[in-house]
C-alpha cells in the first residue's frame, strides 16, 4: 500500500467529464484504503510523467478513446506499468462496436442484424431503404464511442437522416443495428 498508484483520469475524450468525476471517487477509494495515489489526468499530463514520479501501478479511470480503446493499455505495457482493466486486444476490439460485431458473427454469437455506414456515404445512402431492410426501427451509435454518446433511436427516415448526422459529429463511421426490445445486457 505504500508503493505509489496513479489514478489516470480526465483526458479529452467526449466522456471527459464523467472521468474526472470516477477518477476522484476512485483516488479517494484507495486514499482511503490506505494507499498512496496521485491523480494524474492526462488533458494535461503526459503519461512520461510514470516515470519520472516512478509509479509502476495504475488504475485507469479514463472513458472513451485515449482511455478504454487499448492505446492507453499499449502505452502502458510499452513502458512496463500495470493496469486495470482488460489488455490491448479487448480493450479495442470492445470499444469498436463494428469490429465487435463482426467477432460475433464470425463466432456465430447471435446478434442484431447491423449497417454500418461511413460518412462520406451519407449524401448517396438510401436511407429509407437502410431502415426497411432492418425493420422500420434501429439505433444508431458512433462506432467508437461509448456511454450512449450520440446514440439514438430512429424509425423515419427523417429521424434516421437526423441521427447519422448527430453520430457523425462523434465518428466517421456509424453502426445502424436493427432495434430489438428487451432487457439491456
Amino acid at each position: 500500500k505504500k508503493e505509489p498508484i496513479a489514478v489516470l483520469y480526465g483526458g479529452n475524450s467526449a466522456e471527459r467529464d464523467v472521468s474526472l468525476n470516477s477518477g476522484k471517487a476512485i483516488a479517494q477509494g484507495l486514499e482511503e484504503a490506505g494507499f498512496s495515489v496521485t491523480l494524474i489526468d492526462t488533458k494535461y499530463t503526459p503519461l512520461t510523467e510514470l516515470v519520472t514520479q516512478n509509479i509502476k501501478r495504475v488504475f485507469i479511470a479514463l472513458h472513451g478513446r485515449g482511455g478504454e480503446d487499448g492505446s492507453l493499455q499499449g502505452a502502458l505495457e510499452y513502458m512496463g506499468v500495470a493496469y486495470t482493466g482488460s489488455n490491448v486486444l479487448g480493450s479495442a476490439l470492445s470499444m469498436d462496436k463494428v469490429r465487435s460485431k463482426q467477432m460475433f458473427k464470425a463466432c456465430n454469437i447471435p446478434t442484431a442484424p447491423f449497417a454500418v455506414v461511413c460518412k462520406a456515404d451519407l449524401s448517396s445512402l438510401d436511407i429509407e431503404n437502410l431502415l426497411t431492410n432492418l425493420g422500420g426501427k434501429v439505433m444508431v451509435k458512433p462506432a467508437h464511442e461509448g456511454s450512449s454518446i450520440g446514440m439514438a433511436m430512429a424509425n423515419s427516415p427523417e429521424k434516421l437522416n437526423k441521427a447519422l448526422v448527430e453520430a457523425f459529429g462523434f465518428d466517421g463511421d456509424v453502426l445502424v443495428e436493427a432495434w430489438i426490445d428487451g432487457p439491456e445486457y
